[in-house]
């Protein structure tokens, strides 16, 4: 029988910085091992590319986390948010979340948006946690194994 994993609230060792094009390869990496449908390389270097603000979270000079994010006209839109498997479930996400809102309000947005899978039950928790509301569905919107998989809008003051 398995002991349940510890979770600290908000592991103090990660560091968060701005991606380079030099992080995009492990970054894509991590999004293979996290996801059945990732990011392409491209999708990534286009965010960098359009100023888009995208983040990764290093634990001992390893990257675990990563994130990008649009801001804009008062809003910024969250479009990829990704732990690295081995290291999901440590607080990781909530301290990258936090960290995107943080850098929103610097930037004068004042409502933060996403879309999650509806099948993310852990990822869906952690936003309702951080004061995520659901506002909408996007039926179809992500690819899955059998088809297409509904996502669920989610959206928050700032």
């Amino acid at each position: 029988m398995q002991r349940p994993r510890t979770e600290p609230a908000l592991p103090l060792a990660l560091g968060l910085r701005a991606m380079t094009e030099r992080d995009v390869e492990t970054v894509c990496a991590a999004d293979r091992a996290a996801y059945e449908h990732p990011w392409t390389e491209g999708i990534f270097r286009d965010c960098l590319r359009v100023g888009y603000s995208c983040w990764v979270g290093e634990l001992e000079g390893k990257i675990v986390a990563h994130a990008a994010m649009a801001v804009a006209v008062g809003e910024c839109h969250i479009l990829n948010l990704c732990i690295h498997p081995d290291w999901q479930g440590r607080g990781l996400g909530r301290r990258l979340l936090r960290h995107l809102m943080t850098f929103a309000r610097t930037r004068r947005a004042d409502s933060a948006f996403l879309e999650v899978r509806a099948s993310n039950s852990r990822a869906r928790a952690l936003y309702a946690s951080e004061g995520f509301c659901e506002i909408g569905q996007r039926p179809g919107y992500y690819p899955a194994t059998k088809g297409r998989e509904d996502a669920v809008v989610l959206a928050r003051a700032l």
